[in-house]
């Protein structure tokens, strides 16, 4: 298997009203089917029925929507100023502000959001971490210090 990641499906109970929700954040997508497609960045996010998604899965959901499946999305920015202005429109579109955004264990800056179907989204300033100019994620070499 690739180390890599092509597609991440979240299972809505209302997909006009999660649709609506990420267009409120700025996302614009493509609705086929009963699904909407985001292109995101080198992946794709996917809005899909949560009933669907678990038969599709060949998995029962045994969770209430809402409550915490396991998962935390993230999304890294470039500034603290800009993790505020985030996670403040993500609060006007609908969100659940689960943790406000304050300093991190690490020197940065991030704060939790769920959407209004309960999937968790970090926001976040990582000093540690570098962005490409086009967004994507850069890791450090974590052994590089090691002696």
């Amino acid at each position: 298997m690739e180390q890599r990641i092509s597609i991440v499906t979240l299972g809505v109970t209302d997909l006009p009203r999660a649709k609506a929700f990420y267009e409120e954040l700025g996302w614009r997508g493509q609705e086929m089917a009963e699904t909407v497609f985001f292109q995101a960045g080198g992946l794709a996010l996917i809005l899909w029925s949560r009933d669907k998604l678990a038969d599709d899965s060949g998995r029962q959901d045994r969770a209430p929507a809402g409550t915490f499946g396991g998962i935390v999305l993230a999304q890294n920015l470039r500034s603290r100023e800009e993790v505020d202005a985030l996670m403040d429109a993500a609060r006007q579109a609908g969100a659940t502000i689960s943790r406000p955004a304050a300093e991190t264990f690490y020197g940065g800056y991030a704060g939790v959001f769920t959407d209004p179907d309960g999937h968790s989204w970090e926001i976040a300033h990582n000093p540690g971490f570098t962005l490409a100019e086009d967004g994507s994620l850069v890791l450090p070499d974590f052994g590089a210090d090691a002696g």
